[in-house]
């Protein structure tokens, strides 16, 4: 059974939060969940389930628009109050070097999946049941998901989560990362494309 480990206060530049940690997870990584807001008084709270991305994260990196993404939601968390979980599955679950591999793929014009692909991966390797045993460990059973995401919707929901809401968001879209966040949107993914080509 998934139980709350720890919990301590958590001051961000975003705003005041908490950060939780987890025992007995069945993918034995140290997944996190930040909490902005009452959790007791946010009965339908807004989610977003954040694959780590220590390039863009961390370093700002404009490959992806992880970093953006992010971003954007501490801050609507911090105005709404939300959750955040902070999943340890770099690289769409492939792991930090073997996405820096991918990226050396992807600058021979070969597009994201496919240089998985290459390296003797699925298109993606993540798995977000995860989070659902993190949302029931905070007895969190129904949320309002922020995604782009179809499949991270119905992992969670066939983990037995419902989700009462989908809040897409716009992709931070540059010219380093067109062709990536292309290459998603022609995955299913509902992205919100600000621009119209690379040379915009």
């Amino acid at each position: 059974m998934v139980t709350i480990r720890d919990e301590v206060q958590l001051p961000t530049k975003y705003g005041a939060a908490k950060l939780l940690t987890f025992n007995n997870l069945s993918d034995g990584k140290e997944h996190v969940a930040v909490v902005f807001g009452d959790q007791e008084k946010l009965q339908t709270p807004l989610v977003r389930i954040h694959s780590e991305c220590l390039t863009g994260d961390a370093f700002g990196s404009l490959r992806c628009d992880c970093g953006a993404q992010l971003d954007r939601f501490m801050k609507q968390a911090v105005a709404e109050g939300g959750v955040l979980l902070y999943l340890r599955q770099e690289g769409r679950g492939i792991g930090l070097y073997n996405k820096i591999a991918a990226y050396r793929l992807q600058e021979k014009n070969i597009d994201t999946f496919e240089a998985n692909r290459m390296l003797g991966f699925n298109d993606d390797e993540r798995t977000f049941s995860v989070a659902a045993e993190i949302l029931k460990a905070m007895k969190l059973s129904t949320i309002r998901l922020v995604t782009n995401n179809p499949d991270k919707i119905k992992q969670i929901e066939a983990a037995g989560i419902t989700v009462s809401g989908v809040v897409q968001h716009s992709a931070n879209v540059c010219k380093e990362n067109y062709n990536y966040l292309k290459s998603k949107q022609e995955k299913g993914h509902f992205l919100l494309m600000e621009i119209k080509s690379a040379n915009a």
